[in-house]
């Protein structure tokens, strides 16, 4: 049985791995190497590629950047997430702001420390993507639209630094990014949506309260509509193995969403569309394995 102290210690454990969203982290360290195994370095084997240091630096930089970038996010929205998220608000909350700050301090100090092992290029990079969190979170996110722009382009920012990494130009490369970019873009105003509560109350300038939640949903499903281009590019312009069959359900399931989205009233119905959302990013990381589902076999040595 643990101790009043030692449950006290866990909490604030569990607090501060729900600020830096680990599970999120996770996927994202996951999808990177997937990436860079099945697309950016299908040539290279398998092993090489695990075991690349350089690699794994540039992972674990973008880990500790991320997490940084959540705890800053955290930081200025904690009164506008007590409304939205009560709940996590509260477990968030068991880790003060102070300590909240010199961990996003030391987590960026590790992060470029580790970068310079890579190149100079690379501590430049992640330096650029901190200031670029840090100034998304304390300006550009109460801006309509650019806030949005902004958060997507940040999102995808980890997938960038392991593609110029490989300098892979392919054409396939390219339409795989712009259909999670549109994904995630869509999945950002879904948000707003969301927390259009807390927004009032902090006096966040988005879509939904200076244009309403019909602009917001039009605009929501012309990205849809957007994101269902690359998803047929990819099912029958390249060849992506038997992923193709993820890109249909996708096309089935954001077609759904559109029209759920239009019936879409009240704060649990947009938690429905993000996670539909959600859903269909974290299904694809795994599904890059169904580029070569041989790979393992023929590659691993």
């Amino acid at each position: 049985m643990l101790n009043r102290k030692n449950k006290l210690l866990l909490l604030k454990v569990l607090s501060l791995f729900s600020v830096v969203r680990g599970y999120n982290i996770l996927v994202i360290a996951l999808a990177q190497y997937l990436a860079s195994i099945y697309i950016l370095a299908p040539e290279l084997p398998v092993r090489s590629v695990v075991l690349d240091l350089n690699l794994f630096v540039i992972v674990l930089a973008s880990a500790l950047v991320i997490a940084g970038g959540y705890i800053i996010n955290n930081f200025y929205d904690a009164e506008k997430d007590l409304i939205n998220k009560p709940r996590k608000s509260m477990l968030d909350r068991l880790v003060s702001q102070r300590f909240k700050l010199t961990t996003y301090f030391v987590l960026n100090f590790i992060a470029v420390f580790a970068a310079s092992y890579v190149s100079f290029k690379a501590v430049f990079f992640f330096s650029s993507y901190i200031f670029g969190i840090w100034i998304y979170s304390h300006k550009l996110k109460r801006i309509p639209f650019l806030g949005n722009f902004i958060s997507a382009t940040l999102a995808i920012t980890p997938f960038f630094v392991v593609f110029v990494y490989y300098k892979n130009l392919q054409a396939v490369i390219f339409v795989h990014a712009v259909f999670l970019f549109l994904l995630i873009l869509a999945r950002e105003i879904v948000k707003d949506l969301e927390n259009i509560s807390g927004d009032l109350a902090q006096n966040y300038r988005t879509i939904p309260i200076i244009y309403g939640a019909r602009t917001a949903k039009l605009l929501i499903s012309f990205l849809i509509f957007l994101t269902l281009v690359p998803s047929l590019l990819l099912i029958f312009r390249f060849d992506v193995g038997h992923m193709n069959f993820y890109f249909v359900f996708c096309v089935l399931l954001l077609l759904l969403f559109i029209m759920m989205l239009f019936k879409a009233k009240a704060r649990k119905d947009y938690v429905w569309l993000h996670n539909i959302i959600k859903l269909i990013i974290v299904m694809g990381v795994f599904s890059i394995l169904l580029i070569d589902i041989d790979l393992v076999l023929n590659r691993i040595v």
